[in-house]
């Protein structure tokens, strides 16, 4: 049951978008579509698993003075691993994602855990928040980029949804609505939360 809950805590209850408000830059600029938030959400999730499985193995050897420089270099490792990857198999997706690839070094949900978990916890453990976690990020991504794809064009994945009169929302894909889709999106899940928390009271 403990496995469960380290499990599944990222997905909901500690959602690292809509609950704990991290690593929105990249997800702000890469949810303008759906092949994109998928690709930014599984190599997120990869380096995140991956780093936090070597953190937690040698965090006993770390030296305490250099413990963050270590975390970003280990994670950085996997981030030129994804990078090197995705340029050689799915070029096209490198292309769109950009900058935003190397810079899931800094994203602050994977130095974050790494911080804050990997590194005081066992390896299993590390594993089942990694996943949850990037299962997490992955869905909330996703979940943004529906609704501006929607939004901002009628269709998703060039299937049209909304009727052929629907004038697209151009601002849906531009930054600014990507602030007011997840302000929203957060506003919801804090109502309903709350609701929850006063019906169990």
């Amino acid at each position: 049951m403990k496995a469960f809950g380290e499990l599944t805590k990222g997905i909901i209850k500690e959602n690292p978008v809509f609950v704990m408000a991290l690593g929105l830059c990249p997800l702000l600029a890469t949810s303008t579509s759906v092949d994109n938030a998928i690709g930014m959400g599984a190599a997120a999730t990869f380096v995140l698993i991956c780093s936090n499985i070597i953190i937690s193995l040698i965090k006993n050897f770390i030296p305490d003075k250099i413990r963050i420089p270590c975390y970003i270099l280990i994670i950085a490792s996997f981030v030129t691993i994804v990078d090197m990857v995705m340029h050689a198999y799915v070029p096209e997706l490198h292309k769109n994602l950009g900058i935003f690839i190397p810079l899931i070094v800094v994203n602050c949900i994977i130095l974050g855990r790494a911080e804050a978990f990997a590194g005081k916890h066992s390896v299993g453990k590390s594993i089942l928040d990694g996943i949850g976690m990037g299962i997490g990020f992955t869905l909330a991504i996703i979940i943004i980029a529906i609704i501006r794809e929607l939004l901002g064009s009628g269709s998703i994945y060039n299937i049209r949804i909304l009727p052929s009169s629907y004038k697209p929302m151009i601002s849906a894909i531009l930054p600014p609505g990507a602030f007011f889709t997840i302000a929203l999106l957060m506003g919801l899940i804090n109502f309903l939360r709350s609701k929850k928390h006063k019906s169990g009271a």
